[in-house]
């Protein structure tokens, strides 16, 4: 009888520990952020990480949406969109580092290394100097690890930032963010913020992998201060919230214009990001409640403005940016006839929806379209004595041109593949005539034995999900059941797991066997 309550209470423990496993991925408390060498982290769902003393901020692993690897961040973990301000990437090439589940990073005295399930190391941060004694995750979101001297700080988040600055933190010479390529893609994007050793702070457009920059910045705060001799020193994001160049004489240029941070802004979590379009911001979001992130300030006021002789500008190639005016954002459109490379990135450029034969005049009309234009995409130029129907004319006769512009000056302009800086603007008084295939542009079309059977596919996830409900509320009772036949038998609960821990309290039956 005896034999037969220890079988039952090992059954039991298991399966109760399998009810309970997703309660055991909590936050790892520290000691006022404190984590000491040789703690770990592992990649996971639902698993553990290293918490600030307040809470606010964590250090682990992070599943990007839609994405099957983890990527090493720090996030705010008070809100619901757990916002990501740093994660890991490579010192040389600026690229993310995505790992597999079960990979793990550890606190040891060379610093935090991140290896792979194979036991490959992915990253490290790389220390100048010193053994590491201890890490902190500190209320700012900033990881520190420190050496044996309390106060020698060997490495840094707040030195190796990725897209995102919080307040207290500060950018010397030489400091740089890039963007990322998608909201929910941590892959290097094509814009960056950089501090110059002159003490320009500049935004560009980059050429991806090679990080060269297209053409002039398309912001630069020695716009606002012509006194090359009072130049930077640093980029100050300070913790009441202001956001500003430092100069040599101690002035403070701010980078933000237009609104302003609320009055307490320390009822506010706080960061400034480069983010996926170009724009910097600075935003802020109630701690007290949930919200969202407004903007306090964003640069530059107009990023469709800007163009180069060299890249796709703003938006990718094929597109039209134009400025949304309610957020001062940047949309991307494709030019009429085109789509996008990617459903799901607006910024990521456009390709023909056809194979559209350029010379075949029956296969194509010209679309008009006003307040449009691509500048420096000219391959030819017509004087100031050409009228509008002539310019259209002059591109349906052209193999080459896929658009022609016509300004009010009666000057007319052909343009080739690819079409860069493409913009809309009011202001913009031209004419624009394009390319497209005759009775209506196309979707990209789909292969019929690729198409999803949606009737199906909705009556399958339905038996999933109710077969899984049924499964696991048949599971449940049957947990009930043997836990009222084995308390009377055991003598209360097997001491296998210690439910105490996990806050859940019983009342111990007893009864001799």
């Amino acid at each position: 009888m005896i034999q037969r309550a220890m079988g039952f209470a090992t059954y039991y423990s298991l399966m109760l520990f399998l009810v309970l496993l997703p309660l055991l991925a909590i936050a790892q408390t520290t000691n006022n952020g404190r984590i000491d060498v040789n703690a770990s982290l592992i990649a996971a769902d639902n698993t553990s990480y290293w918490l600030s003393p307040s809470k606010e901020f964590a250090f682990g692993f992070h599943r990007p949406e839609n994405e099957d690897r983890f990527l090493l961040s720090i996030w705010f973990e008070q809100i619901p969109e757990k916002t990501v301000v740093w994660w890991s990437y490579e010192k040389e090439t600026e690229f993310s580092v995505l790992v597999e589940a079960g990979s793990k990073v550890v606190l040891t005295t060379s610093g935090l290394v991140l290896r792979d399930p194979q036991g490959e190391e992915r990253w490290r941060s790389v220390l100048n100097t010193g053994q590491v004694d201890y890490a902190v995750m500190e209320d700012t979101g900033n990881m520190v690890l420190v050496g044996p001297n309390s106060d020698q700080v060997l490495w840094r988040s707040f030195d190796n930032p990725s897209d995102t600055l919080l307040p207290t933190q500060e950018m010397g010479f030489q400091g740089q963010l890039f963007s990322r390529k998608k909201e929910n893609d941590f892959s290097l994007g094509k814009f960056q913020l950089h501090l110059f050793d002159n003490g320009t702070l500049t935004i560009n457009v980059i050429n991806l992998p090679t990080r060269y920059i297209h053409g002039g910045p398309y912001y630069s705060s020695d716009d606002n201060n012509p006194n090359a001799s009072n130049s930077g020193v640093g980029l100050i994001f300070d913790k009441s919230g202001d956001v500003y160049m430092l100069r040599k004489n101690g002035d403070k240029s701010p980078i933000g214009s237009g609104s302003k941070l609320p009055i307490q802004s320390s009822d506010y979590y706080q960061r400034v990001t480069l983010d996926v379009d170009g724009v910097f911001a600075q935003y802020y979001y109630p701690k007290k409640s949930n919200g969202n992130w407004s903007t306090a300030w964003l640069q530059p006021i107009n990023i469709c403005s800007w163009t180069s002789p060299i890249g796709s500008g703003a938006c990718g190639f094929n597109s039209i940016c134009s400025i949304n005016d309610k957020t001062g954002r940047p949309n991307c459109e494709c030019a009429p006839g085109f789509f996008l490379i990617d459903p799901n990135d607006p910024y990521g450029g456009c390709i023909r929806d056809d194979e559209l034969n350029y010379c075949q005049k029956d296969a194509f009309e010209l679309e008009t379209r006003k307040n449009i234009n691509w500048p420096l995409a000219d391959y030819e130029r017509y004087g100031v004595s050409y009228t509008e129907i002539e310019c259209k004319d002059s591109c349906r006769d052209d193999c080459m041109c896929v658009v022609a512009i016509y300004n009010a000056d009666g000057s007319c302009f052909k343009k080739r593949l690819p079409l860069s800086n493409g913009r809309y603007g009011s202001d913009d008084r031209s004419v624009s005539f394009v390319k497209v295939r005759k009775g209506g542009r196309t979707s990209p079309s789909i292969p019929d034995d690729e198409v999803p059977n949606l009737d199906k596919d909705k009556k399958e996830r339905i038996f999933s999900v109710t077969g899984s409900i049924l499964l696991g509320t048949s599971v449940f009772v049957n947990l009930i059941r043997l836990f009222r036949e084995i308390v009377p038998i055991y003598g209360g609960i097997p001491p296998l797991i210690s439910l105490s821990q996990y806050g859940i309290s019983c009342v111990n039956q007893t009864k001799s066997v």
